[in-house]
């Protein structure tokens, strides 16, 4: 897909991946670039990039329900839509059943939530385009962070689901893996395990994505490293448990 002439949704555009990804479709001439995000600043944001701002919570169904019938209603349909809100905290099997619900909330319900209600549309009208924001921890693990870890991999394992089911019916679907980045999430954690390969900043990741979409590329890794360890990992599972566990007593989250 070509962004131009396209319009497109993206989700955390407030900052970070999502701003990055804004900017960059913008530039690249999207007909109308959806900024979406529960920063009340949003607004403000988008149009600044000369877009739309919704302040919507992604993580309440019929907010996501009424954003896409509403862009459809005043934009005209929407061609990409790119589910890139998430967070990340630390802990353990111990962590509190209401951070657990928190998390695979925005992380992967966000991102179904998108899918159930632009797919049907898309597939409507002969096709279009899906860009799920995961992350590298979501093909491997995350050291020290179960609840972000488990909801990574779900995250991939459900543009996998659509990649698969929907494909033949036009619908693209592209799934962002990167390592660290460097925005708020990742703020403080520069000596991280997520950091070991180096942090690359937004915008490199915003090219990396548009690249991927340009080549209807499923995985979309900004950190080449990421797919060495990914084969490393199905070569000899026992073999990375491994090694991760060495990466366990050395590094934090």
């Amino acid at each position: 897909m070509i962004i131009e002439n396209r319009i497109v949704v993206v989700t955390g555009a407030a900052s970070g991946i999502g701003l990055a990804l804004a900017t960059r479709f913008r530039m690249d001439g999207a007909k109308q670039v959806i900024c979406v995000d529960r920063d009340e600043d949003m607004k403000t944001a988008a149009a600044k990039l000369g877009g739309v701002g919704f302040v919507i919570d992604v993580t309440d169904e019929d907010a996501v329900a009424g954003l896409v019938d509403t862009v459809e209603r005043e934009y005209g349909p929407i061609d990409l839509f790119c589910s890139n809100a998430g967070i990340v905290f630390e802990g353990g099997i111990d962590t509190q059943n209401s951070e657990w619900q928190r998390i695979w909330d925005v992380n992967v319900m966000s991102q179904l939530y998108a899918a159930r209600h632009v797919v049907p549309r898309m597939i409507s009208r002969g096709g279009g385009y899906l860009l799920n924001t995961a992350s590298a921890a979501g093909l491997l693990s995350q050291i020290g962070s179960a609840p972000y870890a488990v909801t990574k991999h779900a995250s991939v394992a459900l543009a996998e689901w659509l990649a698969i089911t929907h494909g033949d019916d036009g619908i693209v679907v592209s799934v962002l893996c990167p390592q660290a980045v460097r925005t708020a999430m990742t703020k403080g954690y520069e000596e991280s395990v997520a950091a070991i390969d180096g942090m690359i900043e937004p915008e490199a990741v915003a090219d990396a994505c548009v690249e991927a979409i340009e080549a209807e590329q499923f995985l979309v890794l900004p950190h080449p490293d990421v797919l060495n360890y990914f084969q490393r990992k199905a070569g000899n599972y026992d073999r990375w448990i491994r090694g991760m566990r060495k990466l366990n007593r050395n590094y934090k989250i």
